[in-house]
């Protein structure tokens, strides 16, 4: 019996501390991106993990060619260009100072210290897109940590497990062994956790940012539209997600498809007095979009 409460009272002790083990965060982005790295996940998906390498998810704080988009962020408060964010000091920067992680490090939220902003910030400052550039939306983000939105029922999505648009029994990592099913996979509602229904109102000092979810809610469903995100920007799995705007005769090509432009011309002169022609022209110009969204975004 005392051998019992003994056991009873060491593993009372421990399982605190397995918890805190298993929550610890991220204290450096080398950690963070440890955390959420996908490299395994090349070895039987080399198609499919080519193609993320590709978009803009594998360079989420990167912007279009290469740009740091989140250094206004990190800039002296009060000076040019600098944001209600900012600080007087990068060192005094915190997770809540960068509101972007909420969709382009939505795991920077709730795996790392703020320690992680402050090197951000002076990574940011510096210039050090080698650094910068560790910090992706990966595999993991998305086939686990926003694969559940329904949380008070389904609860929070299983460490080591993945999710995807079937159940794997025994899936061949070393870390992830299953793959379970999740309801929103197909669903425009999965790509709306970060794309947006417009001002993001929840945060201390509220901003515009993406709307698109918003406007293929509010716009493209009631005309009719039957398609998904996924159905247009995914076909047959792609997970580039185009468009890469990194790529501008590929964004080119995929706008001409989207959005149609017809002139009409009519051109005169004008007789405005005997003796005096003055050259007209009247131009009529009609846009046709075929998108399920507003373009462009934000």
């Amino acid at each position: 019996m005392r051998f019992l409460k003994l056991f009873m009272v060491l593993l009372f002790i421990a399982l605190p501390l397995a918890a805190f083990a298993a929550e610890k965060k991220a204290n450096s982005i080398d950690e963070l991106a440890k955390m959420y790295d996908s490299s395994s996940c090349k070895k039987c998906h080399a198609e499919i993990y080519a193609q993320w390498e590709k978009s803009h998810h594998a360079r989420s704080l990167m912007g279009v060619k290469g740009g740091l988009m989140l250094t206004p962020l990190a800039l002296k408060k009060g000076t040019p260009g600098s944001t209600a964010f900012s600080e007087d000091d990068p060192k005094k920067m915190t997770i809540k100072n960068f509101p972007c992680f909420k969709c382009h490090l939505p795991q920077a939220v709730i795996s790392a210290e703020d320690s992680v902003a402050v090197e951000l910030a002076e990574a940011l400052l510096a210039k050090d897109s080698a650094k910068v550039g560790k910090l992706q939306i990966t595999c993991i983000v998305c086939h686990n940590t926003k694969a559940i939105i329904h949380k008070r029922e389904l609860g929070e999505p299983r460490k080591n497990v993945l999710y995807s648009s079937k159940a794997v029994a025994q899936h061949p990592d070393g870390k992830y062994k299953a793959v379970e099913k999740s309801a929103i996979f197909k669903d425009s509602v999965y790509c709306g956790q970060c794309h947006g229904l417009g001002p993001n109102l929840e945060f201390d000092q509220p901003f515009q940012c993406a709307n698109l979810y918003g406007s293929y809610l509010h716009s493209y469903i009631p005309s009719g539209g039957a398609q998904t995100c996924q159905d247009c920007h995914m076909q047959k799995g792609d997970h580039l997600i185009a468009p890469n705007f990194n790529d501008d005769k590929g964004t080119s090509e995929l706008l001409a498809k989207a959005i149609s432009l017809d002139v009409q011309t009519l051109g005169y002169e004008w007789l405005r007095k005997a003796g005096t022609y003055i050259s007209k022209v009247v131009v009529n110009t009609k846009i046709t979009q075929t998108a399920g969204h507003r373009i462009p975004d934000g």
